[in-house]
């Protein structure tokens, strides 16, 4: 998990330094309030709901679709290589999330393994493993509620 937490930041470090490389090459002064008057905030996804993304699942068939499972924060989805996010898990008894997986053989396949085991205040018990068919529109309580 410490290396996908690295591998994270690391994207978004790299995001960072080439949107304002691409920026400062238009206006020298980066920080000149122009630079920016074309962005605005929007909801990107889990860094709202929770900030910690404890996995990330990746469909092999069409790497455009993947799931992000937030530690406090529920499963959510992108279609569009992660420009958007949707969440998928919100009416589900568990919000806390320890892992997920796509099916390799049929993609449509998703499990969620519910619960956190890392030790520390914002920690939450998990009711269960579950398991979607539709590509994560439903979910179906698998066992281990307790």
């Amino acid at each position: 998990m410490k290396k996908l937490l690295n591998f994270a930041q690391l994207l978004i470090l790299f995001n960072f330094i080439i949107m304002n490389s691409a920026l400062s090459q238009e206006n020298n002064d980066i920080n000149d309030k122009s630079t920016y008057s074309t962005f605005s905030f929007r909801s990107l996804g889990p860094a709202l709901a929770s900030g910690r993304i404890v996995d990330i699942a990746v469909n092999p068939n069409n790497h455009d679709e993947f799931y992000i499972a937030a530690a406090s924060g529920g499963v959510w989805k992108t279609t569009n290589h992660g420009v958007n996010f949707k969440p998928i898990f919100d009416n589900q008894k568990s919000y806390s999330i320890g892992c997920l997986a796509i099916d390799p053989n049929n993609t449509n396949v998703v499990w969620v393994g519910t619960g956190e085991n890392n030790s520390q205040r914002s920690v939450s018990y998990g009711d269960g493993v579950y398991k979607s068919v539709d590509g994560g529109k439903s979910w179906q309580n698998m066992g281990l509620e307790n």
